[in-house]
């Protein structure tokens, strides 16, 4: 059981707070983000999931920018809390639609009506979409797209100055048409994530892809759909020694409740009841060689006694028809490094750099990368001693993080979704959403 539950913002506003047993002091707030905020306790720059302070368990998540947090007394598994803590945030954003600070703000009363039937006196009763609808009353206030962070869902799709129809999955489940009539629609995402680790020559150390077919379904009736996925698909290890290359293999995969297999050995087909709301169709790993969306390499050089010059070079690997956005790429320095001068190629666009003093960092920033292309950072730095080891080994190693929608790195791929009954108002669209994340991107020097 959990004490309270609460939503800081990144400035620390307490935005939702409800104590459900009055065990624990009204404070926790204050000082959980105090310590999060200053934490500098085993030599770590950011404070761990889980902590205890005064004998008070916190246990906290963070979702787009915002801090999901549950205060317990007793020895609770962290793995269970920071499952519900996403659960939360997850039939928050169903029935909200679009899960920022101001929509939580705006449909407060709703979210307190949430939260008082997902959690009773500290325990759990249900975190399902659809069983709440026949508890919960209130509507939502609306948030326009307009209020969106940049970094937003809807940004995500954006491809040019073409919208995708996709930004429709940002509205409520519980809401229907300006004009009144209910939306009858299902949109289907496939979201990966990579790790990838490259030696200093360039050559692929690790690689591997965790991914998910995320489905948010509008449809009244719950009627059954058929989701096929590639005729070449194979799970298992076993598989590896005897297909060809060109066949999408998986080590591992697991499926939602509501998925029926009866098909899925002899046609690649899953067949399912979409619940209301937003859910993992399937959840899948992968570990065969794939090819990797950038490569990255990273050069440093002594330039006399007290001076060292930094070369970053990254070469996007995809078509030129897709671009990736909000690039970051990071480099630790040596803790002898006093300040750095960059340069960049000629004509960048949307690109900053900066060097972070405080824990000896270089950061290079991209709005954007163009499949194809190839960008150039020089950095120049100045040492504060002469007599020091090898820079090489006391740099790096280089992290990059990105967004690329409407790319797969897996090649998996839906083929067609199908609906069993029959209707008019139906409006499944013809597309999938495909985004590739990064969730460990590394070379070293």
């Amino acid at each position: 059981m959990i004490s309270q539950f609460f939503v800081l913002s990144q400035r620390g506003d307490n935005i939702v707070f409800r104590d459900y047993r009055g065990e624990v002091q009204k404070e926790t707030a204050e000082i959980f983000f105090r310590k999060v905020k200053f934490w500098k306790e085993d030599g770590q720059e950011e404070a761990p999931p889980v902590f205890n302070v005064d004998g008070v368990n916190y246990f906290h998540v963070k979702v787009v920018g915002l801090l999901f947090v549950a205060t317990t007394r007793i020895n609770l598994s962290p793995s269970f809390v920071f499952e519900l803590l996403q659960r939360i945030a997850r039939v928050i954003k169903d029935y909200l639609g679009v899960l920022n600070e101001d929509s939580l703000r705006r449909n407060f009363v709703l979210v307190y009506e949430l939260l008082d039937e997902v959690i009773d006196f500290g325990y759990v009763q249900t975190t399902s979409t659809e069983v709440l609808k026949s508890y919960v009353f209130n509507e939502p206030i609306v948030v326009d797209s307009a209020h969106l962070s940049p970094l937003g869902p809807a940004s995500l799709f954006m491809q040019g100055t073409k919208r995708m129809p996709g930004t429709a999955v940002t509205k409520s489940v519980v809401a229907n048409d300006p004009s009144g009539r209910k939306r009858e629609e299902i949109f289907v995402d496939i979201i990966e994530k990579i790790s990838m680790t490259f030696s200093s020559s360039g050559y692929i150390l690790t690689s591997e892809i965790d991914g998910t077919i995320q489905m948010k379904s509008y449809l009244t009736g719950n009627p059954e759909i058929r989701l096929a996925l590639n005729d070449d698909l194979s799970i298992g290890r076993d598989y590896r020694s005897s297909v060809g290359s060109g066949v999408v293999i998986l080590d591992d995969c697991n499926f939602h409740e509501s998925v029926r297999l009866d098909s899925f050995e002899a046609e690649k087909t899953l067949s399912l009841v979409p619940p209301d709301g937003e859910f993992p169709v399937m959840n899948y790993r992968m570990t065969q060689e794939f090819k990797p969306p950038f490569r990255i390499n990273a050069l440093i050089e002594e330039a006399g006694a007290l001076k060292a010059e930094v070369i970053l070079k990254v070469h996007a690997e995809f078509p030129s028809s897709i671009t990736a956005n909000t690039i970051s790429i990071q480099m630790p320095l040596p803790k002898y490094t006093m300040r750095a001068s960059f340069e960049l190629e000629t004509g960048a666009v949307g690109q900053t750099t900066d060097f972070k003093e405080a824990n000896k960092k270089l950061e290079w920033n991209l709005k954007k990368i163009v499949g194809g292309s190839e960008h150039t950072l020089r950095a120049r730095l100045t040492f504060s001693q002469e007599s020091h080891g090898n820079i090489t080994k006391e740099s790096g190693p280089v992290s990059m993080t990105f967004t690329i929608p409407m790319y797969n790195a897996s090649k998996l791929q839906v083929k067609y979704l199908q609906i069993a009954k029959k209707s008019g108002t139906y409006n499944p669209y013809r597309w999938v959403r495909y985004v590739t994340l990064s969730n460990s991107y590394v070379a070293r020097l």
